[in-house]
């Protein structure tokens, strides 16, 4: 197999989100993608829908690497709305919560104490996890044909899937860290520690420049504001008793839903729920438990949880 672009891939989805329009009846063009990054932008909206079939009339190519690989992809996308963003930028954008103060805060504080002739952007010291305040998400194609819960298995790894059952747990709406940000007693600084899992261990010692060299061995304590959470949701989701074999059991599949695809489903619900097949490695106890070393999930991708009726 051919190693893949993504340089070249990249600059194929900048093109496509600030070129791709649609037309009306009266010719009228209608640039759906530019118009979502203006709104996020001006923290108007929050999450940015991308669907397939749009990318699919774009290049065929693109929308099938995509499927493939869906995870390297939202990353890449999420570095190109990165960068477009500030151009779409208008008028002054009002701060809509404490996330927002203290972001501005530090980067009028980091542009006061850079050097005349230093061109480095401030936002360079932060992570860019804690300044991304949108989410990506991708709907899968019109064409794509749902699969069963049985049949989700180790090919789907990274790919974007989308399969139906009926929704027997929900659990409550809790917040989730994805920044955790800590400050120094001893000298002030601040540390970032970006989380990637559903556990992470704190840090305690602070490792900056002042600490290290006079080795007073600065204890962290965690910022609450300065942190960033997301919405979080876990579901369990049961495969219909039309798709389980005569004799066998039925089978389920977690689903974790993060940010808007949030509160879009109740027990009892037949759904549809795109997103991304990936293993989670366990950790702590449950690893030393036996057992498999990871178990599997799927990352909600939806827009929206298309509730079908019972029949």
């Amino acid at each position: 197999m051919a190693k893949r672009d993504y340089q070249k891939d990249k600059d194929q989805l900048k093109t496509f989100l600030l070129e791709y329009c649609t037309q009306d009846e009266f010719g009228k063009k209608t640039f759906k993608y530019s118009e979502q990054l203006s709104k996020i932008a001006h923290r108007e909206q929050t999450a940015m829908w991308i669907e397939l079939d749009d990318i699919t009339s774009f290049s065929d190519d693109l929308a099938e690497a995509i499927t493939q690989n869906t995870r390297r992809y939202v990353n890449l996308l999420s570095d190109i709305v990165f960068d477009l963003l500030p151009t779409f930028v208008l008028a002054p954008i009002p701060a809509k919560d404490a996330l927002d103060v203290y972001i501005q805060h530090r980067l009028m504080m980091e542009n006061r104490m850079r050097q005349p002739n230093e061109h480095r952007d401030a936002r360079n010291k932060f992570p860019p996890e804690l300044l991304r305040r949108y989410e990506l998400y991708f709907e899968d194609s019109s064409l794509s044909k749902d699969v069963p819960i049985r049949e989700v298995k180790a090919q789907h790894v990274g790919r974007l899937v989308t399969v139906r059952g009926v929704v027997i747990r929900c659990t409550e709406v809790k917040p989730m860290m994805c920044v955790a940000t800590y400050t120094c007693d001893r000298c002030g600084a601040e540390t970032y520690q970006p989380v990637q899992s559903l556990s992470f261990m704190p840090q305690q010692v602070c490792q900056s420049e002042d600490c290290r060299l006079n080795k007073s061995g600065g204890r962290l304590y965690l910022q609450t504001r300065g942190s960033k959470f997301v919405k979080f949701q876990e579901i369990r989701l049961q495969e219909m008793s039309d798709q389980v074999p005569v004799g066998h059991i039925p089978r389920s599949l977690t689903v974790y839903c993060r940010g808007e695809v949030t509160r879009n489903a109740l027990p009892g619900d037949h759904v549809a729920v795109t997103g991304i097949f990936l293993p989670l490695i366990k950790q702590g106890f449950k690893q030393l438990t036996g057992g498999l070393l990871s178990d599997t999930f799927l990352e909600a991708h939806a827009k929206k949880y298309s509730v079908m009726s019972e029949k």
